[in-house]
Formats: structure tokens, C-alpha cells, sequence
């Protein structure tokens, strides 16, 4: 997967890359080569990361369903098809879990559109349960999502993207949070106008799992399945511009942080903005609490992340970059201990 841009002058200084007198005044030379270097995106390939459940977190991480394109009175229309089910997952060897979720997936389809689009989802309810979508960002009361479709039936959600940003899509019957506990959520990106700089792009949505329905969470997962990711790293590139797209979604827990290891990451609160808010390594964030992060590794090796809630973190919710070189050589076991 490769994608290129090119890049003039004031678009460097635009992003901050460089100050207005040159170089001198903006970023480091080694900071400015590998940001070049991450103009022609290269995404490692990983071999040993099997679906589970019908649904593969290693290719729901950068998987971004775009819709189906159409003109329409001059302007572009991205359509899509969601549809609410009813599956089983299996959490791990001893836990399965019934799940409600959108087209047969925990979280559902990352919706990825362009500002000022106009967006238009068919909602097919044959979940069982009466469900319905509702989408963070700026609409007509009317395509609000608040107002439940019965099982068996269908509605269309039509509206204009906006604002650019990182949003969140989930169900809005009630009672929410049970709804939501068992899968009914989703990303939703807008970029903004002319796109942000290329980079290995991916998703991780945060969720609990509320096994015997005690009204406390026994698992958490990054992208559905606990532990996915510690037991399957993603691998990355050396010196690679990484853009994770984060949301929790956890229900009856009030707060999560996400932490990445041996690292700092640039954050973007809520996507709303082409230059970041600060720097960190850490990041709290509350229910439906979504920003995106940005950063590279200069040195190979393997790197965890998780929450700082370490009973949350190894009840599921944990993982690793596997960050390799050109060849695809790593390094040594790289960072364990938190």
C-alpha cells in the first residue's frame, strides 16, 4: 500500500516543518529526513494474524470503508450500507460472547468521508432488538439517530460532513450503554479539506465486555478481541509516520487512559485541528472520547501500549508494535515492562 504527495515549500511551513527563515528556524535535520521519508507510506505485511469470530482485528486496524461514490447535482455523495446483527464472539478460549453489532463486526466499519461531503447510510435492522444509529458531529435533528428502528426494518441517515475530525457513530436505544456494551459502535473520520500528511494510518476503538451482564466489565479488547494485538504485534516501519485514529468506546467504566511505550506522541484533541495540542506519552480520555495521535520509532524493537489502568490493561486490553526495518528485521524483545 503505497501513496504519495508532494510537497512544496509552504506546505511545510504550514505544517510546521518549517519555520518561515528555513530550516534552521523549524524542526531538525534527522526529524525533517525521516518525515520525507514517510511520504511513500510502506505497511509491513503480517502473516500470522488469524480471523476470530468471522472478524480479523489486524485488518479492521486499517480498514476504512469510504462508501460508494456518487455525483448528485454536482456534489459528491458517499453511500453506505450498515447493517445491525446479532453474532457470537469468541473473547478467548473459555469466554464467548454475544454480541450486538453493525455489519457483523465489533467495532463496526470505520465510515471515512471528506468534508463537505454529503453523506447518505442505509440502516438494515435484522438484529433482533429495535437499534438505531447515531452520529456525533454537526446535523438536522431529524438524522439525530435518537429514535429507535425496529427489528426487520430499515431507514436512511442523510447529512452533510462536517466538521473534520475524529467522530463516533453508535446506537442510541435505550438503555445505551447495554447497547453499546455489546458492540453497537463505530469510528467516523471527516478529513479535513486537502487531507494531513501521509502516514500508516489505523484505528483502535477501546471496548468492555460485561460478560454475566453484573454491570461490570471482566474483559476489554483493542478493536473487539482481548489481547489481539499482544498476541499478534503490529508491525511498523523504522522512522515511519504512524497516525492511530483512538476512541474509546468502554461503557460502565468512567475513565481509561491510553499509554504508548518508549515514546512520545503528538496529540490532536478530537481531530479538530491540523497542528497538535501537545505532546505526551499519555492520554486520558472518557466514554466516547476520541482524538488522534501521531509518532514514529527511530529504534527497532517491540513496544507496548495500553491503559494505565493495569487491571483493565491485563484484563484484555493490551498490545504491541513490532516495529521493523526495511528488510523487515526487528530488534531485540524491546519494551515489556510498564
Amino acid at each position: 500500500m503505497v501513496q504519495k504527495r508532494i510537497y512544496q515549500r509552504r506546505d511545510l511551513i504550514r505544517l510546521g516543518l518549517l519555520g518561515g527563515a528555513g530550516v534552521g528556524a523549524g524542526i531538525a535535520l534527522p526529524q525533517l529526513v525521516r518525515y520525507f521519508q514517510a511520504q511513500s507510506i510502506d505497511i509491513p505485511t503480517t502473516t500470522d494474524a488469524p480471523p476470530i469470530s468471522g472478524m480479523n482485528p489486524m485488518t479492521i486496524l486499517r480498514d476504512f470503508d469510504r462508501g460508494t461514490v456518487k455525483q448528485e447535482n454536482g456534489r459528491t455523495v458517499r453511500e453506505f450500507r450498515i447493517e445491525a446483527t446479532t453474532s457470537t464472539l469468541q473473547l478467548n478460549s473459555a469466554v464467548n460472547f454475544v454480541s450486538w453489532n453493525f455489519n457483523g463486526r465489533v467495532p463496526g466499519p470505520t465510515i471515512r468521508v471528506n468534508a463537505g461531503d454529503r453523506v447518505r447510510v442505509i440502516f438494515l435492522n435484522r438484529g433482533g432488538h429495535a437499534h438505531s444509529m447515531h452520529f456525533h458531529g454537526v446535523h438536522a435533528a431529524a438524522m439525530d439517530g435518537i429514535r429507535p428502528i425496529r427489528n426487520g426494518t430499515a431507514t436512511i441517515y442523510e447529512f452533510d460532513a462536517e466538521p473534520y475530525g475524529m467522530h463516533v457513530y453508535h446506537c442510541h436505544v435505550s438503555p445505551v450503554a447495554r447497547h453499546i456494551g455489546k458492540g453497537l459502535y463505530g469510528a467516523f473520520i471527516i478529513d479535513p479539506p486537502g487531507g494531513r500528511p501521509p502516514a500508516d494510518e489505523m484505528v483502535m476503538v477501546m471496548g468492555g465486555f460485561d460478560i454475566n451482564e453484573d454491570g461490570k466489565n471482566e474483559l476489554y479488547a483493542f478493536n473487539g478481541i482481548p489481547n489481539y494485538y499482544l498476541e499478534h504485534p503490529i508491525r511498523i516501519r523504522q522512522n515511519q509516520l504512524v497516525r492511530l485514529y483512538l476512541l474509546n468506546m468502554v461503557e460502565l467504566d468512567p475513565v481509561l487512559t491510553f499509554h504508548l511505550h518508549a515514546n512520545i506522541f503528538r496529540l490532536f484533541r478530537t481531530g479538530r485541528s491540523l497542528q497538535p495540542d501537545e505532546e505526551s506519552d499519555v492520554v486520558t480520555m472518557g466514554t466516547a472520547e476520541r482524538h488522534i495521535l501521531e509518532f514514529s520509532y527511530a529504534l527497532l524493537g517491540r513496544y507496548m501500549f495500553h491503559p494505565h489502568q493495569d487491571v483493565i490493561a491485563e484484563k484484555g486490553c493490551m498490545g504491541h508494535f513490532d516495529v521493523v526495518d526495511s528488510t523487515g528485521r526487528t530488534g531485540d524483545a524491546g519494551s515489556h515492562a510498564h
